[in-house]
């Protein structure tokens, strides 16, 4: 064995702790293994250590067993969020997270598809009890099938702050719009949004519900297509009134 290896192997089992921050930034793995052994080996150490970005799988694997990581939540989140963490470990340590650090590893590039996905159903699994104030923080910002869950399941609070969350996909909302949890009140806030009214699709959904106020109708019905008024006037989701008002429209084009 090199010389200067085993003295920096040495060096790593006895040093102060002072010194040993110096040690657990060595290249060798077996020199880290000894930081571990030391005595003066503590959670600042360990803290170091796990932002490190070049750590073997193997090495994080016999981390996640050491009994500073057991004891502390905020070292779980560190080995959790280091992009060598293997899946394995990585799923163990979800259930011990709190809900926004799991949203911040839904968003993080170098999290897997799966990773990412375990992450986001644990997520979902916690929403039912979840708090108010914590659903429209996590509706401001949560991963896209965390916000289309929200908006799916919320009232216009929870719809408010899932309209302006830069993840949330047209897709969802027309499926919020085609769906049975929308009311008057929130296809009105969909309508009055300055990125979503924009949308024809959206425009289009939003005259195919039957919860839409009329006022909807007296303002998109002149900008849509003809076999569009056709198809809405056929329509069997539409109430009386709404039908009525789409009748109306294509009698006024007819006499123009």
């Amino acid at each position: 064995m090199h010389l200067d290896l085993v003295k920096r192997l040495n060096r790593a089992l006895s040093a102060s702790r002072d010194t040993l921050f110096q040690a657990v930034h060595d290249p060798e793995t077996a020199v880290l293994r000894n930081c571990l052994k030391n005595p003066s080996f503590d959670h600042d150490h360990m803290m170091v250590l796990l932002r490190r970005r070049d750590l073997t799988g193997e090495f994080l694997k016999s981390i996640h067993r050491h009994e500073l990581i057991r004891a502390s939540h905020a070292l779980q989140r560190a080995l959790a969020r280091n992009p060598k963490t293997p899946t394995a470990v990585f799923l163990d340590l979800l259930p011990k997270l709190y809900l926004f650090e799991l949203d911040d590893l839904c968003k993080q590039s170098w999290a897997t598809p799966d990773q990412k996905i375990a992450a986001e159903r644990l997520i979902l699994q916690k929403l039912p009890n979840t708090n108010l104030g914590q659903k429209i923080a996590l509706a401001r910002k949560g991963s896209a099938p965390v916000v289309e869950a929200i908006l799916n399941g919320g009232g216009p609070e929870l719809v408010e702050a899932c309209l302006n969350n830069p993840y949330l996909r047209e897709v969802a909302l027309l499926r919020f719009l085609n769906g049975k949890t929308a009311t008057a009140e929130t296809i009105s806030m969909v309508g009055r949004h300055q990125k979503w009214k924009r949308s024809p699709r959206l425009r289009a959904a939003i005259l195919k519900n039957p919860q839409t106020p009329q006022i909807w109708f007296l303002l998109l019905l002149p900008k849509v297509p003809k076999p569009e008024l056709l198809r809405l006037r056929d329509s069997r989701r539409l109430t009386v009134a709404q039908k009525t008002l789409v009748e109306e429209e294509i009698l006024v084009r007819a006499r123009a």
